[in-house]
């Protein structure tokens, strides 16, 4: 029978351990489509909700700050996050169009 194997190694084995190696969705869109929900979301929530350590998603969020996508600051004993909706994406192809594009599209 083509596609099936006892071991799974057959093709469909093959394509769901493709299918599992990868996503459409970056950690980095992920982080900045959760803060845009919930402004005052907490890393640790954040990296619960997303299925990433809590260092990871400090490290995105370190990054998406750097590249002026948030901005960060204190109110009280949280953080609270601003999305730059009109900051344009980094990629070649996409370079004309703001993450707010993007964003409108996730929900």
């Amino acid at each position: 029978m083509v596609g099936s194997s006892v071991s799974g190694s057959g093709v469909k084995g093959r394509w769901t351990d493709v299918a599992d190696s990868w996503t459409f969705l970056t950690n980095h869109l992920e982080v900045l489509a959760a803060v845009d929900r919930d402004p005052n979301v907490r890393l640790r929530d954040l990296a619960t909700q997303l299925g990433i350590t809590e260092r990871t998603a400090h490290g995105i969020v370190s990054d998406l700050t750097r590249a002026g996508y948030i901005s960060v600051s204190r109110v009280g004993r949280r953080n609270h996050y601003e999305v730059h909706h009109k900051v344009l994406f980094r990629d070649r192809a996409q370079r004309e169009l703001p993450v707010s594009a993007l964003l409108q599209v996730l929900g």
